[in-house]
């Protein structure tokens, strides 16, 4: 399987921004002009998460997902306030490759097969946040940014979304985002091993042995980093040289 490298954009009130465990956000840049950089810097993907919208309890911004799809050759995932296949339907046309649905999917199942059934599965992905609780040695689901705990096991909830007929899984440890330790291998593994679509790490790419341990140890079908990318501590091309290097295959 051939292996991507996906750049993030998370995008609060019309700009990029970056924060820690989904907190303290500080400044990254402009939507268009940054996936216009990652389109040349050779990104496979481009994620674009309106991270506020589910909060507040609104649609993405549809202007700027249409701005940044105007720059880019790539496929664009766009996540973030979806509520219902209407919603998906406005995102894809406005330019959206794929979309990302994670409070919705957890509140109504249902839109997961409805997306499927509209759009066909490979449009439609799962963004599942987790958090490691030490009391019940377990990974839990959470939504509307972090901000919500359900009752949902990590990997009972993935199982459960393949089933309902989504065609990816974008897998988000909160406990390593924005630390820069490395993604949760453990999780991840285990969400990998427990399902047959793709999944994407994601959560605390610090340097370029982290993405290869995402597909050398936890078997990840992609790799999704923020920071190490808007800060220019490497670059997409540096990441896929190394990885090529160390004998894996990406595109």
């Amino acid at each position: 399987m051939v292996k991507k490298i996906i750049p993030c954009l998370d995008v609060k009130d019309g700009r990029v921004v970056k924060g820690i465990q989904f907190v303290g956000l500080r400044d990254a840049g402009d939507p268009a002009e940054l996936a216009a950089f990652y389109n040349k810097e050779g990104a496979d993907e481009l994620v674009f998460l309106d991270i506020s919208a589910s909060v507040e309890g609104r649609d993405t911004m549809l202007d700027v997902v249409k701005k940044t799809a105007a720059q880019i050759s790539i496929p664009l995932i766009v996540g973030g306030g979806i509520r219902t296949t209407e919603n998906m339907k406005q995102l894809l046309d406005a330019g959206a490759s794929k979309v990302s649905i994670n409070s919705a999917a957890i509140s109504n199942p249902a839109v997961i097969t409805e997306g499927a059934k509209a759009f066909g599965s490979n449009k439609i992905i799962i963004a599942i946040d987790v958090k490691w609780s030490e009391e019940d040695q377990e990974w839990y689901v959470y939504t509307h940014g972090g901000q919500k705990k359900t009752d949902w096991k990590a990997v009972d909830w993935a199982i459960e979304v393949e089933k309902l007929g989504a065609g990816e899984i974008l897998l988000t440890s909160m406990d390593r985002d924005g630390e820069k330790d490395g993604y949760d291998i453990e999780i991840t593994k285990r969400v990998k091993e427990a399902v047959s679509i793709p999944v994407t790490a994601s959560g605390g790419a610090g340097n370029v042995e982290h993405i290869l341990a995402a597909f050398t140890e936890a078997n990840a079908d992609a790799a999704l980093a923020a920071s190490i990318f808007h800060f220019k501590e490497t670059s997409v091309a540096e990441v896929k040289n190394y990885i090529r290097e160390r004998g894996v295959e990406v595109k």
